[in-house]
């Protein structure tokens, strides 16, 4: 855990170091001004007044000391706060811009937003409210243990056996709470998650759910928090007695052998009222220990989840990255399997497309075309096999090379809030306007800004909203388009669009073709046919690669999907038939 805390700190480490010299010299004079306590005690049992005066005075100077360093102590723990919150997330940010794109799924974006929040806070919140009344704990009984050796060696021999069983005590009660902890803050990010996605599909939602059924995947993702939240908190409390109760177990010993043993050198009232008075001591700050154990816990379960981010292997770059020769592609042998499955995604893929060709992608839903697609991408690394752009292995470009010889297209389209313009010009901000233009006419948005009162300045809102789905997607690919770069990736393009613009988007594909390598995921006819060869995917294997036309003379898989596409298109709802006077 200390490792990880440290890893936060990155170059503020002296901070830290200067926090803790300042916390254990804390720590040390408060256990002193405990001890001094005695010798006062002894002095008023004997009535020597004179003696317990001096005492009394150095009391007094060392709680006054204590008072100014225990200050110097809280800014120094805030300043640590502060520089783990600055540096933490700056590591993190810089570890996550290194990781594959693939990587950044629903739950693994949902634990990142909830460590860059509310994690950091807690860890921030460690070194001035945790660490200094802990670390006193430990160290207070450390030294009083040679004033109860000295006092009694019985005594002393049990409070010393007694610490390492504490320990033990609290490592284990740690461990009951440590899979409930994770549990609810795993439930805590679904339950944000599912948040965020009810209000912003509510217009999704109303249409389809108007009794709220709409609602019921939040309900159960907050029910499920719910009864995490409780449990972790059963076991909690349950943590928190039984270290409550070994430290008052340890306390009831050593009183038994102070004031009941017999052969005890504690035989008259002063020697018993001081070993009572150092047992209290000893065991009060035990009892804080015990109280900040789950808190410790809490801590060590958010180190372990930036740990676990931080230790994601980032994508391998190389030392000088290599240029391209050309726009062509090429999969040598390639399988890739997706992390926890235990099925490849895709096996032994080998396939060239030639630069400036035109390639459709076809298959039915799951077969790898579009993890096919993020390979290309670099979204992951391939288990085997490499991938080639311009016969240089993509992971020999480098990621910021490799983005330059790519455009894409997916089916996940996000507008960010801003304008139209803005969103556009994302995909090359040094565009000039002629660009822009141009981009605006190849992707069919013309039409969107010529009807809206603001053209190109309208705001789209966030993710998008104020436009439709088909609006969305046109600006994604004018974004696309804009950037201009050699190979561009299109993964169902047209889904969201009417049949006009289905047709543009078409006729844009054909333009572009010979100036750009185009690999295109499309069911639509007239996209596929348009291709210079079509790969036909089935479970992850390349079944069959041809033009469109030989491909329907071999009658084989695509020839099927062909015929099945033509049918589902010709098919009618048999009642509008009747209605409409027809067969």
């Amino acid at each position: 855990m200390l490792k990880t805390f440290v890893r936060l700190l990155g170059d503020q480490l002296p901070a830290l170091h200067r926090y803790l010299i300042l916390t254990l010299a804390y720590a040390a004079l408060c256990a002193l001004t405990l001890l001094s306590v005695l010798p006062i005690l002894s002095a008023l049992l004997e009535q020597r007044l004179d003696s317990a005066g001096y005492w009394l005075l150095l009391l007094l100077a060392e709680l006054l000391l204590c008072r100014a360093l225990r200050l110097r102590v809280e800014k120094s723990g805030v300043r640590v706060g502060i520089a783990v919150l600055q540096n933490g997330r700056h590591l993190l940010g810089t570890h996550l811009a290194s990781l594959p794109p693939g990587w950044f799924s629903a739950s693994n974006s949902a634990r990142v937003g909830h460590l860059a929040a509310q994690g950091m806070m807690e860890l921030a919140q460690l070194p001035a409210h945790v660490f200094t009344p802990l670390l006193c704990g430990l160290l207070t009984p450390l030294i009083l243990l040679p004033a109860l050796l000295l006092l009694d060696l019985r005594l002393g021999l049990i409070a010393t056996l007694a610490l390492p069983l504490l320990a033990l005590v609290f490592s284990v009660s740690a461990r009951i709470g440590l899979r409930a902890d994770l549990a609810y803050r795993s439930r805590t990010a679904e339950a944000s998650q599912r948040m965020l996605e009810f209000a912003q599909a509510q217009a999704t939602l109303r249409a389809f759910n108007g009794e709220g059924g709409g609602s019921r995947p939040l309900e159960q993702a907050i029910n499920q928090q719910q009864s995490s939240a409780q449990r972790m908190i059963r076991l909690s409390a349950l943590s928190v007695l039984f270290n409550s109760a070994a430290v008052q177990s340890c306390f009831a010993i050593l009183l038994a052998v102070a004031l009941l043993l017999p052969g005890s050198e504690l035989q008259n009232p002063q020697a018993q009222v001081l070993a009572l008075l150092l047992c209290l001591r000893f065991v009060e700050p035990l009892l804080d220990v015990a109280g900040y154990s789950e808190v410790l816990r809490a801590a060590h379960n958010q180190l372990q989840q930036v740990r676990a981010v931080l230790n994601q292997t980032p994508l391998v770059e190389p030392e000088t990255p290599q240029m391209p020769a050309d726009a062509s592609v090429e999969l040598e042998n390639v399988s890739f399997r997706y992390q926890g499955e235990q099925h490849d995604a895709l096996r032994a893929i080998s396939l060239r497309v030639e630069a400036g060709s035109m390639t459709a992608l076809v298959g039915a839903s799951g077969s790898g075309k579009t993890t096919l697609l993020r390979l290309i991408a670099r979204f992951f690394d391939t288990n085997q096999g490499c991938v080639r752009i311009g016969t240089v292995d993509v992971r020999q470009l480098g990621s910021r090379q490799l983005a330059r010889q790519i455009s894409q297209i997916f089916q996940d389209n996000y507008l960010f809030q801003g304008s139209i313009a803005e969103n556009i010009r994302l995909g090359s901000p040094e565009a000039s306007d002629e660009e822009l233009q141009e981009a605006i006419d190849l992707a069919g948005v013309r039409e969107i800004v010529e009807r809206l009162p603001e053209g190109l300045q309208t705001q789209v809102g966030e993710a998008g909203v104020r436009l439709s789905g088909g609006e969305r997607q046109r600006i994604c690919i004018a974004r696309a388009l804009l950037k201009d770069a050699p190979i561009l990736l299109v993964d169902e393009a047209t889904a969201a669009l009417d049949a006009e613009n289905q047709a543009a988007i078409g006729a844009m594909l054909q333009r572009l073709r010979g100036s750009r390598t185009l690999i295109v995921i499309a069911h639509q006819l007239s996209t596929v046919a348009q291709a210079d060869q079509i790969l036909v995917l089935e479970d992850g294997a390349l079944v069959e690669a041809g033009s469109h036309q030989q491909l329907i003379e071999r009658n084989g898989i695509y020839a099927r999907l062909l015929v099945s596409r033509q049918a589902a298109q010709g098919w009618r709802i048999g009642a509008a038939a009747d209605n409409r006077g027809r067969p």
